[in-house]
């Protein structure tokens, strides 16, 4: 990423909350100036945060934010979108808008803008810390070049995979952009149990953690599917075959796709209602 590239700068954010302020640091580390970047954000609260910890000024009204924004962020609640993005889509005709409002549709948001130049992402909260996983979906308005410019932005906070159709997005969402959720769970479980058997809670909770780094660094490095490296370390007879062989007893697996297809068609309600706001 080149900190000067003309189609990118001067950008917007409208919202400035938990994601704006993942995506800005990250594009900040990158070299993008801080005096190109501006957030709309209504609370106060929240524009006293982005200005103290991320650097970044912020306008309360969209009013101030520049007219020649060559990107515009929405990091808004999708609830909001419509009664947002209606006043401001004149304000921003000649810019790409990226969206990571989950469930907005790009057709509602082609309508309500007035554009084709759409590109939603679904990211998740590990782009706090870098290790973000974005579903990435653009309209056929989107040039080629600014899905690069796209792809390198979102690389800055993590990784990120082009979907071929936009309902995929809902696949992405229930996987990874609600999978942190779950991991929590896991973890959360993990450290009672070890609790429960007798641990200190600072160890069962750094046990927890720990593990679960060292073995996704460990499917992440390796050239083995994880089913592999999960035999490689289940003896038969052993304590990770008791404890595998409860968890399949039990339908573990089938519950956790239960799980993800519910994300899934929760992710479809949302967009089928914000479809018809």
């Amino acid at each position: 990423m080149t900190n000067n590239n003309p189609t990118l700068l001067p950008m917007t954010f409208i919202g400035g909350g938990n994601m704006a302020q993942a995506l800005i640091s990250g594009w900040l580390k990158q070299g993008l100036p801080a005096s190109a970047i501006h957030v709309v954000e209504p609370q106060a609260q929240t524009r006293a945060v982005v200005q103290q910890h991320v650097g970044i000024h912020c306008h309360e009204n969209a009013a101030d934010a520049p007219t020649d924004s060559k990107l515009v962020v929405w990091a808004i609640k999708p609830q909001v979108f419509k009664e947002v993005a209606l006043p401001l889509a004149a304000r921003f005709t000649q810019a790409l808008h990226l969206s990571v409002a989950a469930g907005v549709r790009s057709d509602s948001m082609a309508r309500w803008l007035g554009t084709e130049r759409v590109v939603r992402v679904m990211p998740n909260t590990p782009a706090l810390v870098g290790l973000g996983q974005s579903g990435l979906f653009a309209r056929d308005h989107v040039s080629a070049q600014e899905r690069e410019h796209v792809q390198q932005l979102m690389q800055a906070v993590g990784q990120s995979v082009w979907v071929a159709t936009e309902d995929q997005l809902d696949a992405v969402t229930a996987l990874s952009g609600s999978g942190p959720a779950y991991v929590f769970f896991f973890i959360e479980a993990m450290t009672q149990a070890g609790i429960d058997m007798g641990l200190p809670p600072q160890q069962a909770h750094q046990l927890a953690v720990g593990t679960f780094v060292g073995a996704s660094e460990l499917a992440r490095s390796s050239s083995e599917p994880p089913s592999v490296l999960r035999e490689r370390v289940t003896s038969k007879g052993g304590t990770t075959y008791a404890a595998i062989t409860s968890m399949q007893s039990d339908s573990i697996a089938g519950l956790i796709a239960k799980a993800l297809k519910a994300a899934q068609q929760r992710s479809q309600e949302l967009g089928n209602v914000l479809d018809q706001a």
